[in-house]
């Protein structure tokens, strides 16, 4: 199913390749025969909108929309398991399902990362990736949700992507349990994550050894490309001049 290529991309970061291609995405959608035409007018729109806006506009609004606060969160476990032990072996257990689909990660994201999912997914043929997104689709149907109540028009990609899944969802059950919901992505509330956040040490122990990308140390600073650390005893080293003199 490659329309989910597409809205893959459209759920990642926005960047110059995606930006400049506003013409050939609009015409891809409107011609896709998988969408039905509501979700093809909401993700027209979308387009529209996004490529009208300046890209730095776009991804100042991605940035303050996808990576502050957990409840918008793009890693499908973390709505899942949260910070248990169980959300480590399910990461593990999808990088085998990619490994064994014949495709592997080359990129620095989770294996749980909406975008990344949806790239294997849509590789995967129109049947099984419609029940890999029935898998994921009551945390595609929360983000919808909760999109919707911020009255962003990213809820269009979501809603799209229950629709294909096909998948009987209450979606007005769930609007009436997020309607009360707290924004996470404020200052306080961001703050009061901080001071909660557990201190560990030695590893990730939250999620069971399963390293994330927070804390990950740059390139220019891994482990093969240390120089090591060379002790000299100074004592010696006069007494060894002196000799040679």
């Amino acid at each position: 199913m490659k329309i989910l290529g597409l809205l893959s991309r459209l759920i990642d970061y926005p960047n110059d390749e995606l930006y400049f291609h506003k013409a050939d995405i609009s015409e891809y959608i409107i011609s896709n025969e998988h969408l039905c035409n509501a979700d093809k007018n909401a993700l027209t729109a979308f387009v529209n909108q996004r490529f009208t806006d300046s890209l730095l506009d776009w991804q100042s609004d991605y940035d303050g929309l996808f990576e502050r606060g957990r409840s918008l969160s793009l890693l499908i476990y973390e709505h899942i398991h949260g910070e248990s032990r169980d959300r480590g072996q399910a990461m593990v257990d999808l990088l085998k399902q990619y490994r064994a689909a014949g495709l592997d990660i080359g990129v620095r994201e989770l294996p749980d990362y909406i975008p990344l999912f949806l790239e294997f997914v849509s590789t995967q043929g129109n049947e099984n990736a419609k029940g890999w997104l029935q898998d994921i689709a009551p945390i595609l149907a929360l983000l919808t949700v909760r999109l919707e109540k911020r009255e962003c028009n990213y809820n269009a990609i979501f809603q799209c992507l229950v629709n294909l899944s096909e998948a009987e969802i209450d979606l007005q059950a769930l609007r009436e349990q997020v309607k009360d919901e707290k924004r996470d992505d404020t200052k306080k509330a961001l703050d009061k994550v901080w001071e909660e956040e557990a201190v560990t040490f030695g590893g990730d122990a939250v999620n069971g050894g399963c390293p994330t990308d927070t804390g990950k140390p740059l390139e220019s600073q891994r482990r093969d490309q240390d120089v090591p650390i060379q002790f000299i005893d100074a004592a010696n080293k006069l007494n060894n001049e002196s000799a040679r003199s």
